[in-house]
């Protein structure tokens, strides 16, 4: 089949094969091209392997570092009539490229809030790898499935305390608008906790410490936005705030519970990117918009792998890592940097429809959006005709 985008509201409905595979092997080449640091991971565990931070940090792990790397992901296989979802095909071309470099690499396909993922991953560990020395948690989910009670806790995008109106770019309408959203609920608080927070993360680190699979001194993290004033009323100070405040928690939890064998645990600050999870919270559009306009400008922007490529050598396994005030690992200095967020600001207030890609760069952000898909990727023919099914090497389940 010929297979075109077809979007709908914040999310693309398809994916393209080729284009997926295209874009992962950009990701590739730029790791394999940046110097790394000298102490380097060797048994890697991603869970949420397959798209935006936590697909960079597979690659990161394996391509800059020589890590073996287990993935465990949540992503819809291909039929005849119907592409998979793009982390089916990120993953597909992530192990072809494994395979092809001699690296030891397997993938687990299911929901990662379950038991028998969790048991899946040690029996793998057990039998393959013995012990991890890093796991990378980057999970973002709409719904997690209690895996004790069955409870199905949900998310929210809400502000806490009082509803807000805010400026917006309608990417449907392709329009400056505003949006109003309710305030959320203490039950929808807690919803978003349990979904969002470092509830799940600390299951995972209890069961890999529990089946005797984490090396000493291993580390974990788990990624986080933090953001200043403009995004903070539907995001740093709302219910994915609240969400996100949990995985403090947990990281501290996580330290205590594995002291014996001295496990670093860190939540990671990082910049604002486009992903599928950012494109469905209100004001991120036109929030990344105006920072890419503004970062470019400057030739600091970076996205997802280059990123994670940092964060690998200047903060996981760098001799001077980066904290703030809270003790998280700070991977976004570019992006909160007073005379970035200051002409970020500035667009932000003064943008109108007319004045969108003058002033923006949303061009940009459209572009990085249909990347996520596999569509505009440089090189790939969009007019070909290609088969959607393509299975992924090595898949476990």
């Amino acid at each position: 089949m010929v297979i075109k985008p077809k979007i709908r509201g914040f999310i693309c409905t398809n994916a393209h094969p080729a284009g997926c595979a295209a874009h992962v092997n950009e990701q590739i080449a730029y790791v394999k091209s940046q110097p790394q640091a000298a102490t380097k991971p060797k048994n890697v565990l991603v869970i949420g392997a397959s798209t935006g931070y936590g697909l960079a940090s597979r690659i990161t792990a394996a391509f800059g570092n020589g890590a073996k790397t287990l993935g465990v992901f949540f992503e819809k296989p291909p039929t005849a009539k119907k592409t998979a979802s793009a982390g089916w095909y990120n993953t597909a071309a992530f192990q072809a490229a494994a395979d092809e470099a001699g690296l030891w690499s397997k993938n687990i396909n299911g929901d990662a809030f379950s038991h028998e993922i969790k048991a899946k991953a040690i029996e793998t560990i057990k039998a393959e790898l013995g012990e991890i020395d890093l796991i990378v948690y980057s999970v973002a989910s709409p719904r997690r499935t209690d895996p004790d009670t069955g409870e199905v806790y949900s998310s929210t995008l809400k502000p806490i305390g009082e509803s807000v109106t805010t400026k917006n770019l309608n990417t449907t309408k392709r329009i400056i608008d505003s949006v109003s959203v309710e305030a959320a609920t203490e039950a929808e608080i807690q919803g978003t906790i349990d979904v969002m927070g470092g509830a799940d993360w600390e299951l995972w680190i209890n069961a890999l410490k529990d089946a005797g699979v984490l090396a000493k001194g291993f580390k974990t993290v788990a990624y986080t936005y933090i953001g200043k004033e403009l995004t903070w009323p539907i995001y740093g100070h709302a219910t994915i705030g609240r969400a996100k405040e949990d995985l403090d928690r947990a990281s501290s939890a996580i330290k205590a519970t594995t002291a014996e064998i001295n496990g670093e645990a860190y939540v990671t600050s990082l910049n604002a990117v486009v992903t599928q999870a950012s494109s469905a919270i209100p004001i991120m559009p036109l929030y990344i918009s105006a920072m890419f306009k503004v970062m470019k400008a400057d030739g600091t922007y970076e996205g997802c792998i280059e990123q994670i490529q940092g964060l690998f050598r200047e903060n996981i396994y760098g001799e001077n890592p980066t904290l703030d005030e809270a003790g998280r690992l700070r991977q976004n200095n570019k992006e909160l940097e007073d005379s970035v967020q200051k002409r970020v600001t500035d667009i932000w207030h003064s943008v109108e429809t007319e004045t969108i890609d003058e002033l923006t760069d949303y061009v940009g952000y459209h572009q990085e959006f249909l990347k996520l898909f596999g569509f505009g990727v440089d090189g790939v023919d969009y007019d070909a005709d290609i088969s959607p099914e393509v299975g992924i090497n090595n898949l476990l389940s």
